[in-house]
């Protein structure tokens, strides 16, 4: 999979794809990621990329130029499965979309900032829209950050054990069972005993009956889509 992310702070990424799963990722030639400074792209001798919004909005809008100049140099070279904007008004992220998303060979991040973009960059080269969440961020560069992780670690390879990934909370509309490691007794806190038992079919039943319950009390929600 190869992703750019088009953003004003690519330092913001120095450590991210440096260390855990993005890293072997990267390693192993299974993900690759390119940061794009779209302040290259101004023609300002400032390097602006933000101007007033016509009707008298207070704050500050990301211009079109220098987006769209990027994004049509970077279409030149490959071709995009999604092109992306992060932004609070888009699709809520969830882990189908992350299932969907993880088998992209390419993808194109923007990373919105200050009060938006330009309207016109939504018209001309955006093919999908996605939300973190109902909140709003500074930019949408951790919300990038985010979809990279999720996505990437679904990549077959990515992961030591594959089956792990299937066994994530959301993978099947429910949240994780409990799990337990050593040792069995901690200050009088022991393991279940059904996981120590060897029965496979009761153990999976025992962890799908914790995966409900932990559901209904914690995101009841989820039950009822």
């Amino acid at each position: 999979m190869h992703i750019d992310i088009l953003t004003l702070f690519p330092q913001m990424y120095e450590g991210i794809f440096a260390h855990s799963i993005l890293k072997r990722a990267r390693e192993k030639q299974l993900f690759s990621v390119y940061l794009h400074d779209i302040r290259d792209y101004s023609t300002d001798k400032h390097r602006k990329v933000d101007d007033y919004p016509y009707g008298g909005e207070p704050g500050m809008v990301m211009k079109i130029e220098p987006i769209a100049a990027c994004i049509e140099k970077l279409k030149q070279e490959r071709d995009y499965d999604e092109v992306i904007f992060l932004t609070p008004e888009g699709d809520t992220f969830n882990q189908t979309m992350a299932n969907t998303l993880s088998m992209k060979n390419t993808i194109l991040l923007l990373c919105g900032h200050y009060k938006g973009i330009d309207e016109r960059v939504r018209e001309l080269f955006i093919t999908k829209e996605i939300s973190i969440g109902n909140y709003v961020l500074s930019g949408g560069e951790l919300p990038a950050a985010i979809l990279c992780d999720a996505i990437v670690r679904l990549i077959p390879g990515v992961l030591n054990d594959e089956t792990s990934a299937l066994s994530d909370s959301f993978q099947y509309g429910l949240l994780s069972a409990p799990v337990y490691t050593r040792p069995y007794d901690f200050r009088g806190h022991t393991v279940p005993d059904i996981l120590l038992s060897g029965n496979e079919k009761a153990i999976t039943e025992w962890k799908l009956q914790q995966a409900m319950e932990r559901t209904r009390k914690n995101r009841p929600d989820m039950l009822e889509e």
